[in-house]
Protein backbone atom coordinates (compact mmCIF):
# COMPACT_ATOMS: atom_id res chain seq x y z
CA UNK A 1 0.00 0.00 0.00
CA UNK A 2 1.10 3.38 -0.92
CA UNK A 3 1.78 5.31 2.38
CA UNK A 4 -0.35 8.31 1.58
CA UNK A 5 -3.31 5.88 1.48
CA UNK A 6 -2.92 4.55 5.07
CA UNK A 7 -5.29 5.00 7.14
CA UNK A 8 -4.98 6.88 10.20
CA UNK A 9 -6.08 7.83 13.37
CA UNK A 10 -7.88 11.94 14.01
CA UNK A 11 -8.36 12.75 17.29
CA UNK A 12 -9.85 16.15 19.06
CA UNK A 13 -7.54 18.71 21.00
CA UNK A 14 -7.64 15.98 24.50
CA UNK A 15 -6.30 13.21 22.22
CA UNK A 16 -9.43 11.47 21.78
CA UNK A 17 -10.36 9.71 18.92
CA UNK A 18 -12.79 11.46 16.43
CA UNK A 19 -12.15 9.67 13.28
CA UNK A 20 -9.91 9.03 10.15
CA UNK A 21 -8.33 10.04 7.24
CA UNK A 22 -5.71 8.64 4.70
CA UNK A 23 -2.77 9.47 5.14
CA UNK A 24 -2.65 11.92 2.48
CA UNK A 25 -5.20 13.64 3.59
CA UNK A 26 -4.33 14.58 6.95
CA UNK A 27 -1.25 16.30 5.83
CA UNK A 28 -2.79 17.92 3.31
CA UNK A 29 -5.74 19.52 5.89
CA UNK A 30 -3.09 19.66 8.45
CA UNK A 31 -5.40 17.78 10.95
CA UNK A 32 -4.48 16.38 14.38
CA UNK A 33 -3.26 12.96 14.56
CA UNK A 34 -1.36 10.54 17.19
CA UNK A 35 2.49 9.35 16.53
CA UNK A 36 4.53 7.16 18.16
CA UNK A 37 8.10 8.17 19.05
CA UNK A 38 10.48 5.82 19.98
CA UNK A 39 14.04 6.73 21.40
CA UNK A 40 16.14 3.48 20.54
CA UNK A 41 19.29 3.60 23.02
CA UNK A 42 22.18 0.72 22.74
CA UNK A 43 23.84 -0.14 25.49
CA UNK A 44 26.30 2.79 25.69
CA UNK A 45 23.51 4.96 26.02
CA UNK A 46 23.83 6.71 22.62
CA UNK A 47 20.62 7.16 20.35
CA UNK A 48 20.08 5.45 16.80
CA UNK A 49 19.88 8.92 14.83
CA UNK A 50 18.07 7.75 11.59
CA UNK A 51 18.78 9.90 8.15
CA UNK A 52 14.97 9.90 6.63
CA UNK A 53 14.83 9.49 2.55
CA UNK A 54 14.54 12.56 0.69
CA UNK A 55 10.80 11.04 -0.68
CA UNK A 56 9.14 10.98 3.05
CA UNK A 57 6.04 13.42 3.33
CA UNK A 58 7.02 15.38 6.35
CA UNK A 59 10.56 16.33 6.74
CA UNK A 60 12.47 14.92 4.28
CA UNK A 61 15.65 14.35 4.60
CA UNK A 62 16.32 15.40 7.95
CA UNK A 63 17.70 13.59 10.61
CA UNK A 64 15.11 11.98 13.52
CA UNK A 65 16.68 10.99 16.92
CA UNK A 66 13.01 9.16 17.38
CA UNK A 67 11.93 5.65 15.14
CA UNK A 68 8.10 6.14 15.31
CA UNK A 69 5.24 7.40 12.93
CA UNK A 70 1.75 8.17 12.62
CA UNK A 71 -0.68 5.72 15.00
CA UNK A 72 -3.17 3.59 12.06
CA UNK A 73 -6.82 3.80 12.81
CA UNK A 74 -7.52 1.22 15.01
CA UNK A 75 -3.94 0.89 16.72
CA UNK A 76 -2.60 1.59 19.91
CA UNK A 77 0.20 3.78 20.70
CA UNK A 78 2.10 0.82 22.01
CA UNK A 79 0.19 -1.25 18.77
CA UNK A 80 2.13 1.72 16.56
CA UNK A 81 5.18 1.60 18.39
CA UNK A 82 6.15 -2.20 18.22
CA UNK A 83 4.98 -2.12 14.31
CA UNK A 84 7.19 1.18 13.24
CA UNK A 85 10.29 -0.14 15.38
CA UNK A 86 9.64 -3.13 13.23
CA UNK A 87 9.43 -1.82 9.72
CA UNK A 88 11.79 0.87 10.22
CA UNK A 89 14.82 -0.65 12.12
CA UNK A 90 14.32 -4.09 11.75
CA UNK A 91 13.71 -4.06 15.79
CA UNK A 92 11.67 -6.79 17.12
CA UNK A 93 10.46 -8.64 20.95
CA UNK A 94 12.39 -6.11 22.71
CA UNK A 95 10.52 -4.58 26.12
CA UNK A 96 9.22 -1.00 25.17
CA UNK A 97 9.02 1.45 27.99
CA UNK A 98 6.33 3.94 27.78
CA UNK A 99 7.99 7.80 28.71
CA UNK A 100 5.53 10.08 28.10
CA UNK A 101 2.95 11.70 25.91
CA UNK A 102 2.91 15.43 24.28
CA UNK A 103 1.24 17.72 22.14
CA UNK A 104 3.33 19.44 19.36
CA UNK A 105 2.45 21.69 16.52
CA UNK A 106 4.08 23.78 13.83
CA UNK A 107 2.74 25.64 10.45
CA UNK A 108 2.94 21.88 9.02
CA UNK A 109 1.59 19.18 11.46
CA UNK A 110 -0.65 19.23 15.06
CA UNK A 111 0.34 15.60 16.78
CA UNK A 112 -0.18 14.17 20.02
CA UNK A 113 3.03 11.83 20.69
CA UNK A 114 3.15 9.01 22.65
CA UNK A 115 7.08 8.42 23.80
CA UNK A 116 8.88 5.08 24.26
CA UNK A 117 12.27 3.93 24.87
CA UNK A 118 14.39 0.83 24.51
CA UNK A 119 17.79 -0.79 24.20
CA UNK A 120 19.11 -2.75 21.72
CA UNK A 121 22.43 -3.72 20.37
CA UNK A 122 21.71 -6.07 17.33
CA UNK A 123 21.84 -5.56 13.72
CA UNK A 124 19.87 -3.47 12.12
CA UNK A 125 17.55 -3.47 8.88
CA UNK A 126 16.59 -0.24 7.60
CA UNK A 127 13.58 0.29 5.70
CA UNK A 128 14.65 1.47 2.41
CA UNK A 129 11.85 3.37 1.80
CA UNK A 130 11.95 5.73 5.00
CA UNK A 131 15.30 5.67 6.20
CA UNK A 132 18.47 6.29 4.39
CA UNK A 133 20.76 5.58 6.93
CA UNK A 134 21.32 5.26 10.57
CA UNK A 135 24.28 6.95 13.34
CA UNK A 136 24.75 6.34 16.59
CA UNK A 137 25.19 9.90 19.22
CA UNK A 138 25.03 11.00 23.06
CA UNK A 139 21.73 13.20 24.06
CA UNK A 140 24.79 16.02 23.52
CA UNK A 141 25.67 15.22 20.20
CA UNK A 142 22.08 15.49 19.04
CA UNK A 143 21.86 18.92 20.03
CA UNK A 144 25.29 20.10 18.75
CA UNK A 145 24.76 18.12 15.29
CA UNK A 146 20.98 20.46 15.46
CA UNK A 147 23.21 23.48 15.06
CA UNK A 148 24.24 22.62 11.71
CA UNK A 149 22.51 20.01 10.28
CA UNK A 150 18.18 19.84 9.93
CA UNK A 151 16.81 17.75 12.60
CA UNK A 152 13.11 16.95 13.05
CA UNK A 153 11.70 19.82 15.15
CA UNK A 154 9.34 17.25 17.28
CA UNK A 155 11.91 14.44 17.61
CA UNK A 156 14.27 17.28 18.86
CA UNK A 157 11.36 18.21 20.96
CA UNK A 158 11.15 14.22 22.38
CA UNK A 159 15.04 14.23 23.34
CA UNK A 160 14.38 17.64 24.58
CA UNK A 161 11.80 16.71 27.16
CA UNK A 162 13.73 13.41 27.74
CA UNK A 163 17.04 15.16 28.28
CA UNK A 164 15.03 17.42 31.14
CA UNK A 165 13.72 14.05 33.11
CA UNK A 166 11.66 12.33 30.57
CA UNK A 167 7.95 13.62 32.01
Amino acid sequence: MNPADEIVALVDGRNHVIGAATRRTMRAKNLAHRSTYILVFNSQGQLYVQKRTTTKDVFPGYYDPATGGVVLSGESYEQSAVRELAEEMGIRDVPLTRLFDFYFSDPGTRVWGGVFSCTYDGPLTLQAEEVESVSLLSVQEIFQHAQVEPFTPDGLYVVQRYAEGGR
